[in-house]
């Protein structure tokens, strides 16, 4: 929720204010954009970061328990979660905005995809191609992942503690300003999706999800699980070294099974598998 109160309310402001009939003056830019979205995953990180973790992404969490163990059976529990919190976020910010979108759209009962709904949603650009759509969403969520592993990794150089957010920060910031442009970079399939159905509850109508044959499934939603799933394979195969990861345990079992029978062989100590 808090994530899609900074980053859409930045979309909200920086869009609605590029018309005279709401504003005489435009309200800030593509990087205020990008600021706003970092702001609101470091905010929200920090502010539940001891409580969950600081889970905000259902493609983090799934990538989390197919690489790193967090456990399957709160998968879904996490994800709806961030999907309720990114819907009530998104209500809460058209309510902030109701009389600008408005003025914007000529008229209270005026709601067209083509002018608003790409506030709170991501719709990609028309000169990309459908496989450029889900590359362009692959690409800065594997980054992402790569972050965060790399953040959380104590092999590795991991930022002190409590700056987590931080580090987090900087990472969307990058993001943001380096690939953001053609599908506006959801990287989050509870921030898209979430905002997506308010915007279908509030008089949008069916064309936030037949657009582009779907495009809200197969690019913001897919797009970045499986970009998260590869970040997190390409960090574990070629940087991380600890037993924690699918990729490194058959190597630390085989590891410890050949050092238990060094030692056995060697009369250091008892054989523990035959006592057992």
């Amino acid at each position: 929720m808090i994530l899609v109160l900074f980053g859409v309310g930045t979309l909200c402001q920086v869009g609605l204010s590029s018309s005279t009939n709401v504003s005489s003056t435009p309200k800030g830019d593509f990087l205020s954009i990008t600021f706003g979205m970092a702001i609101g995953v470091a905010t929200g990180v920090w502010v539940s970061g001891g409580i969950s973790g600081g889970h905000i992404n259902p493609a983090v969490t799934v990538a989390m328990a197919a690489l790193r163990g967090f456990p399957w059976k709160k998968v879904p529990v996490y994800c709806f979660a961030q999907l309720m919190g990114a819907l009530c976020g998104g209500g809460i910010v058209y309510a902030n905005y109701y009389h600008a979108i408005n003025a914007f759209e000529g008229g209270s009962g005026i709601r067209t995809v083509s002018k608003t709904a790409g506030l709170f949603a991501t719709y990609a650009s028309g000169y990309e191609s459908n496989i450029g759509c889900f590359f362009s969403e692959l690409l800065p969520s594997a980054l992402l992942m790569i972050g965060i592993l790399a953040f959380t990794d104590k092999r590795n150089s991991p930022p002190p503690p409590g700056l987590m957010a931080l580090a987090l920060f900087l990472v969307m910031v990058g993001i943001g300003i380096a690939m953001g442009m053609n599908t506006g970079y959801a990287i989050n399939p509870a921030r898209d999706l979430g905002p997506r159905i308010m915007t279908a509850m509030v008089g949008y109508g069916k064309g936030v999800f037949t657009f582009r044959n779907q495009y809200w499934l197969w690019c913001p939603v897919l797009g970045p699980i499986a970009g998260c799933l590869a970040g997190g394979i390409l960090y574990d195969t070629l940087i991380f070294t600890g037993p924690e990861s699918i990729i490194n345990a058959p190597d630390a079992i085989t590891k410890d099974k050949h050092m238990n029978t060094c030692q056995v062989a060697c009369n250091k100590v008892p054989d523990v598998s035959r006592m057992a």
